[in-house]
């Protein structure tokens, strides 16, 4: 790890290892630290999904040609925003370091002293294996088909767009933060120290460490991280009270999957209990509907929020890129109903689940400045 070799302090400036970084806002350029990225609370655009190149220069040229044209959404420091963009900045300080590709580090670093045996750090490596093909859905509700592609690109490499492996490598990997083989007791410990606190989704972590997700559940404490493609989710815990790693993966949408499997292991191996997923309330409180309507616009979708004339509340998520399409190939329209003051819950499951939004900020109109969806925390736009 280079922090714990001291080739990196978390609280320098990014310039200071890469004098290209570059933002739209050249302020918070010049402050966005690799604890602000780590914890995803850097606060520019984190779903920027364009391709740069297929070599070992993909990474590069995303800290070149996309990141300087990225929107500061929130200021640095302001708030929990999960960053794919932010990581890619990050593998790519390792690639200055340690003078080879990303993928090549993660293989060498992580994969052969951890004797990984089904491991895949780029597609080609994948084709040595089984390797599952994802699956989605083309409207909520619909059948699963296969996915339109394998994996995502290749700049987004360190942000996890094109590892795989077993679900028994991913337990050994688990397994080394355990027993101290990857990183120090010490470094662990301040790996899984909460740094900040997310907005309560429900089922989503209640905060974030340096990298990890923090989960409070009834019994303790367990920490890991989830991860999703084109029709890929995958699930991994580590519970180091108990000595317990837990992965679960899929080629296909699965939180419902998640909480049932994997709630029912919690129980059985380490004696935890999720907290209770959020459902529709039998009678929903009042609200004032101006918090909450608008347009919300996100680099890969805009929701729109809207209220008919007998009070129905509807979240409308349109695409905007074709990056975006390829995920969700049609609008998604839902019914919502308040859950509490600054959250709604959408009033019918979809494949088992109830989708929480919430609201951030509220001006002196009483007009939210931003939406939490899906772990991003997304500006108004209208």
């Amino acid at each position: 790890m280079v922090e714990e070799e001291g080739l990196v302090d978390l609280d320098r400036p990014v310039r200071e290892y890469l004098p290209e970084f570059g933002l739209s806002d050249s302020a918070a350029a010049k402050v966005v630290t690799a604890r602000h990225l780590l914890t995803h609370t850097s606060g520019f655009a984190g779903d920027a999904f364009i391709s740069t190149s297929r070599g070992d220069d993909a990474v590069e040229l995303f800290l070149t040609d996309v990141l300087p044209g990225l929107p500061q959404e929130i200021p640095p420091g302001a708030g929990f925003s999960y960053n794919n963009s932010g990581f890619v900045v990050l593998g790519r300080i390792t690639e200055v370091l340690r003078g080879k590709p990303f993928h090549v580090l993660v293989r060498e670093r992580i994969g052969e002293p951890l004797g990984l045996e089904h491991l895949a750090t780029v597609p080609e490596e994948a084709l040595l294996h089984r390797a599952a093909l994802g699956h989605v859905t083309s409207k909520p509700g619909g059948p699963h088909e296969p996915a339109p592609v394998w994996s995502l690109i290749p700049a987004m490499g360190p942000a996890g767009s094109l590892l795989a492996m077993s679900a028994r490598d991913l337990v050994t990997f688990g397994q080394a933060y355990l027993e101290n083989k990857l990183v120090s007791a010490e470094t662990r410990e301040l790996l899984w120290t909460p740094e900040v606190d997310v907005p309560d989704l429900g089922g989503f972590a209640q905060h974030w460490g340096l990298g990890w997700m923090i989960f409070d559940v009834e019994g303790g404490r367990m920490y890991g991280h989830d991860g999703g493609t084109i029709g890929q989710s995958a699930y991994f815990r580590v519970i180091p009270d108990q000595g317990v790693v837990i992965a679960l993966l899929t080629n296909g949408t699965s939180q419902a999957l998640y909480h049932d499997l994997v709630g029912h292991l919690l129980g059985e191996l380490a004696g935890y209990r999720h907290p209770a997923r959020p459902v529709p309330p039998e009678q929903a409180p009042r609200i004032a509907p101006e918090l909450y309507l608008g347009r919300y616009d996100a680099v890969l979708t805009s929701t729109e929020i809207t209220a008919t004339e007998d009070s129905e509340i509807w979240a409308e998520e349109t695409p905007r890129t074709d990056e975006a399409r390829a995920l969700m190939p049609e609008v998604e329209r839902r019914r919502m109903v308040p859950l509490d003051a600054d959250r709604l819950i959408t009033a019918e499951p979809d494949r088992g689940e109830y989708q929480v939004l919430a609201f951030r900020q509220p001006g002196a109109d009483g007009r939210a400045a931003y939406l939490f969806r899906g772990g991003r925390l997304i500006p108004r736009g209208d």
